[in-house]
């Protein structure tokens, strides 16, 4: 019985010592798609039907929600080491909303390129606009992940799973939500100033 739990333990404790490395292994990939991608629409650009335009008002709206969404996980975060359960749970919850806000406005802008006559696909798209929605339609996804691990941190800080001196799971989620706010104003500036 006691051999039992000291191997428990230790299967714990490597567990946790190896979660934060194979998270950043996982984003070191995610970095690597998406310089590929970015480094094949630079190269397109000099094709003779590149087309530059705007990126679209809604685009504008969810980098703000996302930054927005990083700095009240933060807080939730900070919240939830001083003990302080309740206002860390509401930021987080908070981080929710405007996580599924960006998401929604990334649709009014897909949407508001299809108004000007721009498309992802068929004879009316551009190579620019294929490569803009492309690239922005899989940072959502990346981000649809990042909501569904806002969801199992919101249940497990319901559970009392979180401590002030246990965090990993709080913090392998908080990680990958800064990440993919990162990647957004990455890609959001590097359309804005590479057409």
């Amino acid at each position: 019985m006691i051999e039992e739990q000291a191997l428990e333990q230790e299967y714990v404790a490597a567990k946790k010592k190896s979660a934060k490395p194979m998270l950043w292994v996982s984003m070191i990939s995610m970095v690597m798609f998406f310089a590929g991608l970015t480094s094949a629409y630079v190269i397109s650009m000099k094709r003779d039907d590149w087309v530059s335009f705007d990126l679209p008002q809604a685009f504008y709206i969810s980098t703000f929600l996302i930054v927005a969404s990083s700095v009240t996980l933060f807080f939730s975060q900070r919240f939830l080491k001083q003990d302080k359960r309740q206002l860390s749970l509401i930021m987080v919850v908070l981080t929710l909303f405007l996580g599924l806000g960006f998401i929604w406005q990334q649709y009014i802008g897909f949407n508001q390129l299809k108004s000007i006559g721009l498309f992802f696909t068929g004879p009316e798209s551009t190579v620019s606009t294929s490569f803009i929605i492309g690239i922005t339609f899989m940072h959502v996804l990346h981000l649809i992940a990042g909501v569904i691990v806002l969801f199992v941190v919101i249940y497990n800080h319901f559970k009392y799973k979180y401590k002030s001196d246990d965090m990993l799971g709080f913090e392998l989620g908080a990680i990958f939500w800064h990440f993919v706010d990162i990647l957004w104003i990455y890609l959001f500036f590097f359309f804005s100033f590479i057409k």
